[in-house]
């Protein structure tokens, strides 16, 4: 695939989705961080139902930490993997009081000190908060980039090292949220819309569903 046809798709894709962001509910930094190692493995819809009310109650670092383990775990019961997952919050929380002065730092390695923070986290962080053109690659971005063959690989990694040197400068920055919410919406897993696919005629796909 050339580059005049990868920017006509990410044109394209700009076109049809004008506001590309994380569909995490968030007001602050710490908000979005402690929401994405909570999506691990679970839906954003259902991150959202748990962090509604454990955002009114502990907004900040400090507050989690005084919300305790089991407050946590309380709030969190109803998403997968979930007392792993609040051991991690309130690790992270209390990491981010320590040595971070209760920011979330824009910096790759700190960022990956956290507790239940891994290079994907990392990645949606620099890139949603900071504005870095980096590429978190979910199921959505890993299946778009192999069935469109716009960057394809056998892993995550190799995908994502792919898509940072082809997508187009221009779009490098929502690239992310674009490719995510249109494999969440219309290039789906099992049965893809390729019918009402704006990139149908560019998209390389062999079993396209028209």
């Amino acid at each position: 695939m050339n580059a005049e046809i990868r920017h006509e798709i990410f044109k394209r894709l700009a076109k049809s989705i004008p506001k590309p962001e994380t569909e995490l509910e968030y007001e602050t930094p710490y908000q979005l961080l402690v929401a994405v190692v909570l999506s691990a493995q679970a839906t954003d819809k259902g991150v959202n139902i748990a962090t509604r009310p454990l955002f009114k109650k502990a907004p900040t670092p400090e507050k989690m930490v005084k919300l305790g383990l089991d407050g946590i775990t309380e709030a969190v019961k109803t998403i997968g993997l979930f007392r792993t997952k609040a051991k991690n919050v309130l690790a992270l929380s209390e990491l981010l009081i320590e040595h971070h002065n209760s920011e979330v730092p824009n910096d790759r390695e700190a960022l990956e000190a956290l507790p239940g923070v891994g290079r994907k986290t990392a990645n949606v962080i620099l890139n949603t908060i900071f504005g870095e053109p980096t590429i978190a690659v979910d199921t959505h971005i890993f299946r778009f980039a192999n069935r469109t063959k716009i960057a394809p690989g056998k892993d995550v990694r190799a995908v994502e090292d792919k898509l940072v040197k082809v997508v187009p400068k221009d779009f490098i920055i929502d690239a992310h949220h674009l490719m995510i919410l249109h494999g969440r919406y219309v290039c789906k897993a099992r049965t893809p819309e390729c019918f009402r696919c704006v990139i149908n005629d560019l998209c390389e796909f062999k079993d396209k569903n028209l």
